[in-house]
Order: structure tokens, then C-alpha cells, then sequence
């Protein structure tokens, strides 16, 4: 798909992986929603790219009606989505029995329902509009969704069982999201980032942000949110990726701790 026309929609666009995509796509020549939690970069970043490439949408993924907003607001401004990639995710730290008891089970369901739930939420609404849209090529295409994952999905370390099991779920439904949409001409793949240098190891300590560069096997560095919006450019470019994972780590594996 050449993105140069097309419309994205990128949650957790305002900032990190998501931000990254969503420049790349405006200077491809594409038109992107933004669905975000924070207003404050949302709206910056639709002054930055000018409002005529980019709307904001203040989503949390996870709540059904606004997301389907969302959605309302890219067609009414835009007639379309050809693309959804789902960036947004958060995380936490906590073991399953620790000194101060099990894993709060509210903790671990907020995880999941946003990184699992909230990615299905909004890639089947998406998918829905996708559907009912005219063919862009001759093999029916119509439109491209990418997830987002983790390492974490298959190398989980302690304390990380809600955010790995969230980023298996959105590994193991893939393949089967890619089969349900394939008669619609829908592909679907998703990215399993490493260690990317977003605003949150931005707030590591340096020592520690050295240590987890060391780490990755090679290059020994963090990696870049541009690289992860670089896959994901084409991954929407190329046709014929469809139903993959694909780990961008730097050939990380990661240890318990």
C-alpha cells in the first residue's frame, strides 16, 4: 500500500513509537487520527504536522464509545481508514506473590484490558470501516493493521506476568485476526519491540540505561523509536506481509531480571 493519500489511524501516537509513526506517515503524504491519553502532546503534535494531516482524539483504547468516537471523528474528517497501528500499552512491575501478598488482581486486569482488550477494541472497529471501503488494488486490499507486542511475549522477566501475558495475547490472536479479515483484504501483522529508547527509559538512571544498551546482542545499543516506525512503514508498504510477528530487538534475549 503506497501510504502517500491514505489514512492512519495511531493510538498512543503522541508520543514514542507512536509519535514516530505518525511523522512518518504525515511526511509520506498520509492523513493520521491520533488516539491518545494525553492531550497536551496530542494537540502539539496536530500544531507540529499542521490540522490538516492530523486530527487528536482523546482515547483510552480500552472504552468502547471512545474509541468508536474516535473513529466517527477520522471519517468525518478524513472518509477513511486505510490503516490502523496500535501503539499504545502500559505496563507494570509486580511479582505474583510478593512480601506484601498476590498480585492485586485489579492491577492485572488493567494491563491487560488496555494493551489486549484496548488493541482488539480499536483494530475491529477499525477493521469494520476497512471492510465496507472500495478495493485499493486488484487483489481486493483494503487495508493494513499493525500491533504491538513485546519481547516480554516470549521472554517475560519476574514481576511482568500481566504485561507478558498481555503481549502474548495480542501475539496469539494475530494469525487468526489475519484469517478472519483475509476476505475483506485486511492484513494484519504485529511488531514485537526490545529495548526502544521511548520517554520512559528516558527516565532511567544513565547507569542503568548503559546496562540494558549492553545487553542487547548487537548493536549494543537502545533502540530507536524511528527504526520500530521504519518497520512498521514497510510493513504497511509491502503487500505481501501478512499474519507475522516480527521481533525488532537487536537479537535480545531477556534474563529473568
Amino acid at each position: 500500500m503506497d501510504v502517500n493519500g491514505k489514512v492512519a489511524l495511531v493510538t498512543g501516537g503522541a508520543s514514542g513509537l507512536g509519535r514516530a509513526t505518525v511523522e512518518m506517515i504525515v511526511a509520506a503524504g498520509g492523513k493520521v487520527a491520533i488516539l491518545d491519553m494525553n492531550e497536551g502532546l496530542g494537540n502539539a503534535l496536530v500544531a507540529e504536522l499542521g490540522a490538516d494531516n492530523c486530527l487528536f482524539a482523546a482515547t483510552n483504547v480500552a472504552d468502547e464509545a471512545l474509541v468508536q468516537a474516535a473513529v466517527d471523528a477520522t471519517l468525518a474528517k478524513f472518509g477513511a481508514i486505510h490503516i490502523c497501528c496500535n501503539f499504545a500499552g502500559i505496563g507494570n512491575a509486580i511479582k505474583t506473590v510478593s512480601k506484601n501478598g498476590a498480585f492485586p488482581l485489579d492491577q492485572f486486569k488493567r494491563v491487560v484490558d488496555v494493551n489486549l482488550i484496548g488493541t482488539f477494541n480499536v483494530l475491529r472497529l477499525a477493521a469494520e470501516v476497512m471492510s465496507k471501503q472500495d478495493p485499493l488494488d486488484d487483489f481486493g486490499g483494503r487495508g493494513v493493521i499493525i500491533n504491538t507486542a513485546s519481547v516480554a511475549a516470549f521472554d517475560g522477566q519476574i514481576g511482568q506476568a500481566a504485561y507478558s501475558a498481555s503481549k502474548g495475547g495480542v501475539v496469539g490472536m494475530t494469525l487468526p485476526i489475519a484469517r478472519d479479515l483475509a476476505s475483506y483484504g485486511i492484513r494484519v501483522n504485529t511488531i514485537a519491540p526490545g529495548l526502544i529508547d521511548t520517554p520512559l527509559l528516558a527516565t532511567l538512571p544513565e547507569e542503568a540505561r548503559q546496562s540494558l544498551a549492553a545487553s542487547v546482542l548487537n548493536p549494543k545499543r537502545l533502540g530507536l523509536p524511528e527504526e520500530i516506525a521504519s518497520l512498521a512503514m514497510h510493513i504497511i508498504s509491502n503487500d505481501y506481509l501478512n499474519a507475522e510477528v516480527i521481533r525488532m530487538d537487536g537479537g535480545i534475549r531477556m534474563q529473568p531480571r
